[in-house]
């Protein structure tokens, strides 16, 4: 067989690469191309175009590079067609991978997506142009094959991979120690605004347990320097670079920013407090167009409130200093954390592993005459 992958961020060439590795043990004469990073290289990818190239955030970023983003359009279909695949696979990516989808389903091509666009948050219209556009869709969350059967869409849901690449990481990392001290993870993003806006506040918490080591996980796309300034006034703060999981291994507890890093602390199990705070203009636009009741991946998988989440004005010092002591002293609150993060687990690892099940879904469907 023959796959062309399009992976457009760091977690799509870290997905994608275990879905490679997986079809390449399923079909070892396969030969797969596509866009992502150095990890799907490994793994035995032809990488053509890296998803550094390809990362932009924000409305004005994305006006500013309008002539490369349909650059990188005309030259992704070029290459499809030149190599002609027995199926695209799409992972996540929506505002580019969407638009293949719908290229491709008119150019005849088989078109698989893994990881389902967050349609359910917000713009849940998308759906109707989904489903005419890909052929098959796999999904990583349990409530979203619910979500899609409400749109007579069947998609085939696989478990997290997230649960995989933790299990792997465990299995075979070497353990450094961080601090004497027990330690408190902070992790405020990857973003300079969403850093700056929430991190002050974090640090601010520090400064009230004074017993704890806080070690802030600094985002792989930002300099040491930035952090400097923010940091130096803290006696009892210090940071690692490209160690997040160790630094969760051996965490008692975390405050950790909305998005995939509130699953990752949950899948270590380490009780957290997750923060939030926008400017009041991007808050209120939000609230008008996500339709959801949560903003932590635990708490939606789970349809419950199983961490606290401190949304905008609730994101302070002195909340932070009394959930924290709640996590860390009120042993009930953490045997039924625990409870909560196993049932997680449970949900997400459906019995195997995600890439595993992602890849023979993928070779049965593509064999499909």
């Amino acid at each position: 067989m023959k796959y062309y992958v399009i992976a457009g961020e760091a977690s799509g060439d870290l997905h994608g690469s275990n879905l490679v590795r997986m079809l390449k043990q399923k079909d070892p004469s396969s030969i797969i191309r596509g866009w992502g990073g150095s990890l799907m290289e490994k793994a035995g990818a032809d990488v053509v175009k890296n998803y550094g190239d390809l990362a932009f955030m924000g409305f004005v970023e994305v006006v500013r590079n309008l002539d490369k983003i349909f650059k990188n359009l005309h030259f992704a279909k070029a290459d499809i067609l030149a190599f002609k695949p027995d199926a695209l696979i799409l992972i996540d990516y929506p505002g580019f991978n969407l638009r293949m989808a719908k290229w491709a389903k008119a150019a005849g091509i088989k078109t698989i997506y893994y990881i389902s666009p967050q349609v359910w948050a917000w713009k849940e219209g998308r759906v109707k142009e989904i489903r005419k556009t890909v052929d098959k869709m796999i999904v990583i969350l349990p409530f979203e094959k619910d979500f899609y059967r409400k749109w007579n869409y069947a998609v085939d849901y696989v478990g997290h991979p997230l649960v995989e690449v933790i299990d792997d990481w465990k299995e075979k990392a070497i353990h450094r120690p961080l601090s004497d001290k027990p330690i408190i993870a902070l992790l405020p993003g990857s973003r300079k605004q969403e850093i700056l806006k929430k991190l002050p506040i974090m640090l601010q918490t520090a400064a009230l347990f004074p017993d704890y080591q806080f070690i802030v996980a600094m985002a792989p796309g930002q300099q040491d320097e930035f952090y400097t300034p923010l940091l130096e006034a803290y006696s009892n703060v210090s940071s690692v670079r490209d160690d997040t999981y160790n630094l969760l291994n051996q965490s008692r507890a975390a405050l950790v920013t909305s998005g995939t890093a509130t699953l990752e602390t949950a899948l270590f199990g380490v009780p957290e407090v997750v923060c939030y705070k926008g400017s009041p203009i991007s808050y209120w636009i939000a609230r008008q167009v996500i339709k959801v009741k949560y903003i932590s991946l635990v708490n939606l998988i789970m349809n419950k409130l199983v961490v606290k989440e401190l949304i905008q004005a609730d994101l302070t010092a002195e909340n932070l200093q009394k959930e924290l002591n709640f996590l860390l002293k009120d042993e009930t609150r953490q045997q039924q954390l625990q409870a909560d993060y196993d049932g997680l687990r449970n949900l997400l690892r459906e019995g195997g592993k995600a890439s595993g099940k992602a890849a023979d879904i993928i070779y049965e469907f593509t064999s499909q005459v």
